[in-house]
């Protein structure tokens, strides 16, 4: 990732526990802190917009403090009576990508962001930080927030209809993941409906998710949409549409995004969630997915159902993408002399922390892209958006391709370790 100059607030230098007691600092329901991110290539600021108070919680009361060390950007909460840690998750934005962009060398743009965490009983410190290039943490932004303040909103969700698809049970001891329908007009929903239907059967027979059907809830959100479809601005074809997608994100045509995470948060408030997937309804070929942010497919494309699966891995577990010859609009994405987060990818800097203990003896290390060794958990080199000094563990996987192959060793532990981690 790109260095930035950040705006950096008040300093503080607070640690807390491995894990904190959801009774002793939360109440079961959301405060969702909204603001901007804004710079170039070389500055980072944050503006704050305003909080707002939701209904349902859905992580996990027992799993507060995020232990992964995923994502560009982290937010903390820590409480002010003890300086504990009590929450805390990372995160990454479209801000950020397209901070590696050439546009951004010459301009300067803003991006909406929101933040949700269980709700305080007491008041705490918001820390927002965000990863250097060298990928340690850098503090943007802090305030203490207050959960009296009447300047936290309490108003109730959109009125969307909302409909439990697939019911496993608590949300604190499940995955809660909410679809909701981009491009649907109204008489289009119980089409939406079905499609929720046909991407859930496909993740649920995606390994590892397959073993997971259990601790798994599915919720369909309606936000109605006035036109069909979505933005594709390379052809000129415009429509209004609930969430605001478009292809041609960063003028790559495939890339489907919303810049209107407001909208996309407003519409999840209305059930309790872990994860967000908007489903675009259209027949082109596109998606997108950014690490506990959300992510997109659209849904009538031959492809659709690998495209879902693809972008659940970056939205879900933070898995990288591991293709290295496609187009892409970014530029020195992943610096060579530093560990990327992702869990499948690495510039070997740091490669003990990865996948070395899964490749078995008798592997050369690079691993020729041989047919002897596909299938074979090694070190490939190829990834990242780069052909040289970024490796991959195995030849093929469902985040290097639309392939037959589906995740591979790696990415199945990894995307474990997530649904463990939020359900129990």
């Amino acid at each position: 990732m790109r260095t930035f100059v950040a705006g950096i607030l008040i300093c503080a230098s607070l640690q807390g526990p491995a894990q904190s007691s959801f009774e002793n600092y939360f109440a079961g329901k959301v405060l969702r802190f909204d603001f901007m991110l804004a710079g170039n290539s070389q500055k980072t600021m944050v503006y704050p917009v305003g909080m707002k108070e939701e209904p349902h919680w859905a992580g996990s009361d027992n799993n507060l403090i995020d232990p992964f060390n995923y994502g560009n950007f982290k937010y903390e909460l820590f409480d002010l009576s003890g300086n504990n840690l009590i929450y805390s998750r990372g995160f990454s934005t479209l801000f950020q990508e397209w901070q590696t962009t050439t546009e951004a060398k010459i301009m300067e743009r803003s991006f909406y962001e929101v933040a949700t965490m269980p709700y305080p009983k007491n008041k705490v410190l918001f820390v927002l930080s965000m990863r250097k290039r060298d990928g340690s943490f850098t503090k943007l932004y802090e305030t203490i927030i207050d959960p009296t303040d009447y300047f936290i909103r309490k108003e109730s969700p959109l009125k969307a209809v909302a409909t439990k698809m697939y019911d496993a049970g608590d949300p604190t001891r499940c995955v809660d993941i909410a679809f909701i329908a981009e491009g649907y007009k109204s008489d289009e929903m119980p089409k939406f409906r079905e499609d929720v239907k046909k991407m859930t059967e496909v993740l649920f027979t995606e390994a590892p998710f397959s073993d997971y059907r259990n601790k798994i809830n599915i919720w369909a959100v309606e936000a109605i949409s006035e036109d069909s479809g979505t933005d594709i601005p390379g052809e000129k074809t415009y429509g209004n549409t609930a969430l605001n997608s478009s292809f041609y994100t960063f003028n790559l045509d495939r890339y489907l995004t919303t810049h209107d995470i407001k909208s996309v948060n407003d519409y999840a408030a209305s059930v309790p969630h872990d994860n967000i997937i908007i489903l675009i309804n259209s027949s082109r070929y596109g998606g997108g997915g950014v690490y506990n942010y959300y992510s997109g497919t659209t849904v009538d494309h031959p492809l659709s159902p690998k495209v879902f699966i693809h972008e659940f891995g970056h939205g879900f577990a933070g898995l990288a993408d591991e293709y290295y010859s496609s187009e892409v609009a970014y530029e020195e994405f992943y610096p060579l002399d530093v560990e990327p987060w992702e869990p499948n990818i690495t510039t070997r800097v740091n490669f003990g922390l990865k996948w070395e203990n899964l490749i078995g003896k008798g592997i050369p290390v690079p691993t020729p892209a041989e047919d002897k060794y596909k299938n074979v958990t090694g070190l490939f080199e190829g990834g990242g958006y780069s052909a040289k000094g970024i490796y991959r563990p195995e030849m093929d996987c469902r985040m290097k391709s639309n392939g037959p192959k589906g995740f591979c060793t790696v990415c199945r532990n990894a995307i474990r370790k997530m649904i463990e981690f939020y359900t129990e």
